[in-house]
């Protein structure tokens, strides 16, 4: 491998529902009910004069029902939320409210705007961002009625004194200016619908004591929901299989702990891998100077398809194109080849007389590629060969580089302990400077985050957007070799990375925590993949010339399946 020389209320009664469907009354249901000790509704908490619910006393009953009673609503349940109001006492909104919606509702602007001050202690910003609101469907109604003069004197007199939304009054005035201007604004004529939508508007305004949120309570599950997924260090599962019926934990079960197959189809030390964006392939490459095209199957076996031969020297690294038809491959200090995924051809080759590449990659959603050069420069280059632009010194001769999804930023090491952000557009230079020398690094899927390798056994995580320091992973082992590591599992929820303790370290992204160590390789792993589209999967690079899948424990796995001529052996295990 390459040596890295550079220094609710409780239920007191179940009221059971008799007759039809349609006869669910007050009337019907306030006979045929029974007591049960079980269901006995504990006493309420005080909080004060305050009854409260729940174990811990923080959740007040009224509000508490409130809630529930407005998410009735919402789901249209409309006789069930009348109801919940009429039985616990508690009534969703004040009378005045009542008044208010209905004047809303009714179009009457004025008696909507004088009736705010009763809904409460409202503050003055409140006051007047929900009276710009109602006055703007004022100034609408009039101005459909053809009435302009009427339209500018409530804008003159009883919008723009608010001096609030100057913005909004600007275009508010092009509509009176110019009627096209009116017509852009996508108004609907008034009716139910259309206020109502004036409603969700004011929901925003308005403070939840007032107008409780229609979707109070899925917040508050969801807000749960997150809270105990951001708990879980081992959290690997799709948001479809969380469940309201229990807390939800993951268990180390749930990330790619066993390994399933061993690929052993190269003849040297395997130095880099990385899986395609769809996840349906892996590449591989050595330093037995090829490279692998693998297949990974609808059930999760992973098969050769190609051996890319052709290189004269080791290969570094493999890139693939953004559609996965094609991938570059980058010989240490020699050319790079462009490859038809479908057909295993070389398309073309990319080389600069007297100098080797050390690097490579795709920009222009993969209509060129860039290359880092044994001259210390970045080249562009179009897919025919032609270089496009090109900067000097702006790398090293062991180095990473990468381009961000936009295609706007390059990043390279310039020097040991020093990593260029180049944005190509605003011709500007940032930098990320660490105390130790750099030894590798690796993007963030959404090109905000950058991963970075470093000579003294830390890998520390950074924010691309201020360029801070986020979070470090410790514990595994670096000495002479590369390392490399990467972002992988759910929403991109852990970093693994290589060893040369022949192990795949673990580590839980938002923590820093060590989840897991995994065994099983007898030489250095040099790389690490994680398949983007199987949450499941993880790929390493060995130097004892084998790539191990690692996945979740299966049982009934078959030893040994021929493949290719290649032996790939599928382990129920770590052997």
């Amino acid at each position: 491998m390459g040596v890295f020389e550079e220094i609710e209320p409780p239920f007191k009664r179940i009221k059971l529902h008799i007759g039809g469907s349609n006869s669910f009354t007050h009337e019907n249901t306030k006979h045929s009910v029974f007591d049960s000790g079980d269901l006995m509704a504990k006493p309420l908490a005080s909080q004060g004069d305050i009854e409260t619910i729940g174990s811990k006393g923080f959740i007040k009953r009224k509000e508490f029902i409130k809630v529930i009673t407005r998410t009735l609503y919402s789901l249209g349940y409309e006789k069930t939320g009348a109801l919940l109001e009429e039985e616990s006492g508690i009534s969703l909104y004040s009378s005045e409210f009542s008044v208010f919606t209905k004047h809303v509702m009714n179009g009457k602007w004025d008696d909507s705007v004088a009736t705010l001050s009763k809904l409460g202690d409202l503050d003055e910003t409140t006051i007047k961002s929900a009276s710009f609101l109602l006055l703007e469907q004022k100034f609408f109604d009039i101005l459909r009625m053809e009435k302009v003069n009427a339209a500018l004197d409530v804008l003159r007199n009883e919008i723009a004194p608010l001096r609030i939304n100057e913005g909004r009054i600007h275009e508010l005035t092009s509509c009176i200016i110019s009627p096209s201007r009116f017509a852009g604004l996508g108004l609907s004529v008034p009716n139910a619908k259309s206020r109502s939508k004036i409603l969700e508007k004011l929901e925003k305004v308005l403070p939840a004591c007032v107008m409780v949120p229609g979707n109070r309570l899925e917040h508050l599950i969801e807000e749960a929901l997150d809270a105990q997924c951001d708990a879980c260090l081992f959290h690997n599962t799709l948001d479809s299989d969380l469940s309201l019926y229990s807390d939800h934990r993951c268990g180390k079960d749930h990330i790619a702990f066993e390994t399933l197959q061993v690929l052993d189809a190269h003849t040297d030390e395997v130095w880099f891998l990385q899986f395609s964006h769809s996840g349906k392939y892996l590449a591989s490459s050595s330093k037995d100077q090829t490279a692998i095209l693998w297949e990974v199957t609808e059930h999760g076996q992973v098969k050769l398809k190609h051996k890319l031969s052709g290189h004269q020297k080791p290969v570094l690294s493999v890139s693939w194109s953004p559609d996965d038809k094609q991938l570059l491959t980058c010989s240490d200090e020699e050319s790079i080849r462009r490859w038809d995924v479908s057909s295993g051809e070389c398309l073309h080759i990319y080389e600069k007389p007297g100098v080797g590449s050390i690097s490579c990659g795709w920009f222009l959603g993969g209509k060129g590629i860039f290359a880092g050069l044994t001259d210390k420069s970045i080249s562009l280059w179009s897919l025919d060969g032609k270089v496009l632009e090109s900067w000097k010194g702006r790398t090293l001769k062991i180095s990473d580089m990468v381009i961000t999804g936009d295609g706007k930023r390059i990043i390279s090491r310039c020097r040991e302990n020093t990593i260029l952000i180049l944005d190509r557009e605003a011709k500007l230079e940032r930098f990320i400077e660490e105390k130790h020398t750099i030894t590798s690094f690796s993007l963030s899927e959404d090109s905000k985050f950058l991963l970075v390798n470093l000579l003294n056994q830390e890998i520390h995580l950074w924010n691309l957007e201020d360029l801070k320091f986020v979070s470090k992973y410790e514990g595994h082992r670096r000495a002479r070799f590369v390392i490399r590591s990467c972002f992988g599992g759910l929403k991109q929820a852990f970093i693994a990375s290589g060893s040369e303790d022949s192990q795949v370290y673990i580590w839980h992204r938002s923590s820093g925590v060590l989840l897991l160590a995994l065994p099983g390789h007898s030489g250095a792993v040099n790389c690490i993949s994680w398949n983007p589209s199987n949450h499941h999967m993880l790929a390493s690079a060995s130097d004892d010339r084998t790539i191990r899948i690692w996945g979740l424990a299966k049982v009934n796995v078959k030893p040994k399946v021929e493949c290719n001529g290649n032996v790939q052996h599928l382990c129920n295990g770590r052997s």
